[in-house]
């Protein structure tokens, strides 16, 4: 089904061992999966540990200096709740095992980059959060990630969380009490951080390269946007092309993602879009070179 044979994998029980050669997949076996009874696409409490002890064992080589970066595959947050790890994702899961409070979710298609002030929220929940403190940490975590990508002076943009990014406190005035006042202190910092500006056009301004990043109120206002760009389905409901990456600004290690989820009806036939993967390595090699 993947295609993979004992010619092009090295089996490891330590990463140092790995032969780290161009055709080889260097696989860690932490020997918790019972691959003969192992049922492809299946939510079960056992796939949700086994994945649980993967990504903590990652964490731990990363932290220990063996290896320079990690990268993640998609991981159902159901199976993993069933397994008794009680995490909305990998975010949150990185955050807590290496002991980092303060931490943002960026989304990056080549030079489209989104950061969120809050994801695995409610609606309700994800306006509460919008507060200055937060935002002026998110735009600080932003400025250090695009500087370590080369840019000198990046142009940070700030969208609003209201329509119109509040129209002068007519439709909200989150912008008035909390964005501005953030984005004025980060400028203090010596950031080139602007706004607010209203979110239904600033994501488009930002993809024509006016600004480096965008700074994104909640989850689905940057997600919708970034996937917009670069998600492309057929008339079938099909992906053609599938693009983005997943990167965890603030802690101690470097952690890029996929973009996507399980995608369970492709697991095991080897069919699945190998496109944001590839993308993430290449962004986790760039960050860690």
């Amino acid at each position: 089904g993947l295609g993979l044979n004992r010619t092009n994998t090295d089996m490891l029980l330590s990463a140092k061992c790995g032969l780290y050669k161009a055709g080889t997949i260097d696989v860690l076996d932490i020997k918790n999966v019972d691959m003969e009874n192992h049922i492809y696409g299946k939510i079960e409490a056992k796939s949700g540990k086994s994945a649980f002890e993967y990504i903590k064992k990652v964490i731990e080589l990363a932290l220990a200096g063996e290896i320079d970066a990690t990268v993640t595959a998609p991981i159902h947050k159901e199976a993993l709740n069933l397994a008794g790890f009680h995490y909305a994702g990998h975010t949150e899961i990185y955050s807590d095992l290496t002991k980092t409070k303060d931490y943002v979710m960026m989304l990056v298609d080549d030079n489209f980059r989104i950061a969120h002030v809050s994801t695995h929220v409610s609606m309700k929940m994800a306006c509460e959060l919008v507060k200055k403190d937060r935002i002026i940490k998110v735009i600080k975590l932003t400025n250090e990630m695009l500087r370590r990508l080369d840019i000198e002076n990046p142009r940070i943009a700030v969208a609003g969380l209201n329509p119109h990014a509040g129209e002068g406190g007519l439709f909200g005035d989150e912008e008035i009490r909390e964005i501005i006042p953030a984005i004025e202190s980060a400028r203090k910092l010596g950031i080139n951080a602007d706004g607010a500006f209203p979110p239904d056009t600033i994501f488009s301004r930002a993809k024509g390269g006016e600004f480096d990043a965008v700074i994104a109120m909640y989850h689905d206002q940057g997600h919708i946007a970034l996937k917009t760009a670069g998600f492309v389905y057929d008339k079938d409901g099909k992906w053609s092309s599938i693009s983005g990456v997943n990167v965890t600004l603030g802690l101690p290690i470097i952690r890029t993602s996929v973009d996507h989820g399980v995608a369970f009806d492709k697991a095991g036939v080897g069919i699945a879009n190998p496109q944001s993967m590839i993308q993430a390595i290449k962004l986790a090699v760039k960050l860690a070179s």
